[in-house]
């Protein structure tokens, strides 16, 4: 038997962060806008982004299309102090589902490699920048043309065209 001064404690990383979250009635069945996106925002008082990715302890999550805007979603993270603790991670990307982007006052470099990932684009702002300000400059770009990250957002969201290889068939084209 070994004595217990000798054996060396199991080392188990801590429960991913608790969280609480409300969704609208009706969003969950809704069908995505196909011409819009699911934008996160890492804010406590669901008006600025004042938050840290990874040390956020709300999220509020938005439908935007170009003259529309309705929030969806706020969840809120009850265990936002295991701070250096990779395994918080998991849970917040979990919530961004859907989400084309994240808007945050910073980033860390291993929280945008899985973002990216999970196809969500990290966007960093300054502290402060109120959301309607940031909804109305999503929507300007979606009535000009989005482009950049927001071009292919929206190029996802869309069905594949099922007749894309007709005109090749017609042709005579074959594998």
């Amino acid at each position: 038997m070994t004595p217990s001064h000798l054996t060396t404690p199991a080392t188990s990383s801590p429960p991913p962060p608790r969280r609480r979250q409300l969704r609208l009635v009706g969003t969950e069945q809704a069908r995505p806008l196909m011409n819009g996106v699911r934008i996160a925002f890492a804010s406590t008082d669901r008006s600025t982004v004042n938050q840290h990715f990874g040390s956020t302890e709300a999220f509020a999550i938005f439908e935007i299309g170009a003259d529309t805007c309705q929030l969806v979603e706020v969840t809120e993270f009850i265990d936002t102090s295991q701070d250096g603790n990779e395994n918080k991670l998991p849970a917040k990307i979990a919530t961004l589902a859907g989400c084309a982007a994240v808007y945050c006052l910073a980033v860390g470099a291993s929280a945008v490699k899985q973002l990216l990932a999970a196809g969500v684009q990290p966007i960093r702002v300054e502290e402060g920048r109120a959301i309607d300000s940031l909804v109305e400059e999503l929507q300007a770009e979606l009535a000009s043309g989005p482009a950049g990250w927001l071009a292919k957002a929206i190029k996802d969201r869309q069905p594949a065209d099922s007749s894309r290889f007709d005109e090749m068939e017609a042709e005579g084209w074959q594998e």
